[in-house]
């Protein structure tokens, strides 16, 4: 039997098919293609616990010691921060997340609307575009690159490796791009050693944790994942967002008139249509009782922060765009908790206990120790991305007949454009 969350279907719109599950239960265990079974996490309230429990655990390394398979991951790739538990996942974030502090993000804005503008200005040479391909991708891709010291003439080759990584159903090619992403950063390290910048691949081989450097494995995996997550998501974040304006006149037209709306409309965004549809796996260490399911030792878990964030027990109207949403949280100068503002529909609060609904609710970056060292990051491409793009084009309009003709990513974690036709006006 087919797993229906590898189907185009499920690529192209994952909502119905999440919808239904958790209309069974916020927890529920489906059989996948390979005739084993998972739970799949669909509830706003059990997600956010379960993304925070340490006995979900998130190291693969210890899963499959003793589960032989014809995979052939690169270690850097296989062996990522996101795949390790405290102690040692905390160790590796914080010398990572030094370059994401929101001072830091907050230096990186002029160069972030530069580049920006530098694509809006290849854009406006022409009256048509593909802004997935011609924005979406190059602007988190020039950033991250940038950050980690990538030069330019490779920055295609690393963007193709990276989006290969999440070719769904094709093992083969993820396996290989897994490779030759691996090797690549392995020659860029070997390379910078010899010439230390001031980006943060150079401060990473510098890096010590209490007088302890980073092995080599660790620094090639730390590379690995920072540019991989530093622009896949981002890019299905504007995709995304610029198809919901798309969508909505009157709201392209709100957020031009007052572009302090713009963190709102992002955090909105996120938890309407999220970049991540599926976390990558947990497994349970011991038995845990979870939405009225008891999870088995052993047993695989996947978090859905796609299906969470339209979780009607949580969310009013959840398959609706509404700003107001977040417009009293969304505040520049005013960094959201960690791990997301405080919410009243608290995992100990009953499910179905929810008061009013609280702003930045959503659950896209994550929650608990592996949330998104990158959000500020993302949150403020994101913002520079939309407010370029509706000032500099205000009659851009979609170059496709039918929504349905749009083009999706096929990959199980992720919900993405694969590309976005559209006519840019005067």
């Amino acid at each position: 039997m087919n797993n229906p969350m590898d189907s185009a279907e499920f690529s192209r719109d994952p909502y119905p098919l999440l919808a239904a599950l958790r209309s069974r239960g916020p927890v529920q265990q489906v059989r996948t293609g390979n005739g084993r079974t998972t739970w799949v996490v669909t509830g706003w309230a059990e997600a956010r616990s379960a993304l925070a429990d340490a006995r979900l655990s998130k190291d693969t390394a210890r899963f499959f010691a003793d589960r032989p398979g014809n995979r052939n991951l690169a270690p850097a790739v296989s062996r990522t921060m996101l795949a390790t538990d405290p102690p040692h996942h905390g160790r590796l974030r914080t010398l990572a997340m030094k370059a994401f502090t929101p001072a830091a993000v907050a230096r990186l804005e002029p160069r972030i609307r530069a580049i920006a503008e530098e694509l809006a200005d290849a854009l406006a040479a022409r009256g048509s575009a593909d802004l997935v391909e011609e924005f979406a991708v190059p602007l988190p891709i020039a950033v991250i690159s940038e950050l980690l010291g990538v030069p330019e003439p490779a920055r295609a080759a690393v963007r193709g490796w990276s989006h290969d990584l999440f070719a769904a159903a094709d093992p083969d090619t993820v396996d290989r791009a897994s490779h030759e992403l691996s090797d690549y950063m392995t020659r860029l390290i070997a390379a910078r050693r010899q010439d230390l910048g001031d980006d943060v691949l150079s401060g990473l081989i510098a890096a010590r944790d209490e007088a302890d450097r980073l092995s080599e494995a660790e620094l090639v995996s730390l590379a690995v994942l920072l540019v991989v997550a530093g622009h896949e998501t981002t890019t299905h974040l504007i995709g995304n967002g610029m198809l919901a304006l798309l969508q909505d006149d009157a709201l392209r037209s709100r957020l031009r008139a007052d572009p302090g709306l713009l963190p709102a409309a992002v955090e909105e965004f996120l938890r309407h249509d999220a970049p991540v549809t599926l976390a990558t796996f947990r497994f349970a260490t011991e038995p845990v009782e979870l939405g009225g399911a008891r999870i088995g030792a052993g047993e695989v878990v996947l978090v859905s922060p796609g299906a969470a964030n339209r979780d009607p027990a949580q969310f009013s109207a959840p398959d609706e765009v509404r700003l107001d949403r977040h417009v009293r949280a969304a505040r520049p100068d005013r960094p959201e908790h960690p791990n997301g503002p405080r919410c009243p529909n608290d995992p100990q609060r009953g499910r179905h206990s929810a008061g009013p609904e609280r702003p930045g609710g959503h659950l896209s970056f994550g929650h608990g120790p592996h949330h998104c060292l990158g959000a500020p990051l993302a949150r403020m491409e994101a913002r520079i991305a939309f407010e370029v793009l509706l000032t500099r084009f205000p009659g851009i309009r979609p170059a496709v007949a039918s929504w349905d003709e749009l083009e999706w990513r096929r990959t199980r974690l992720m919900h993405g454009l694969a590309s976005l036709p559209v006519t840019l006006g005067r």
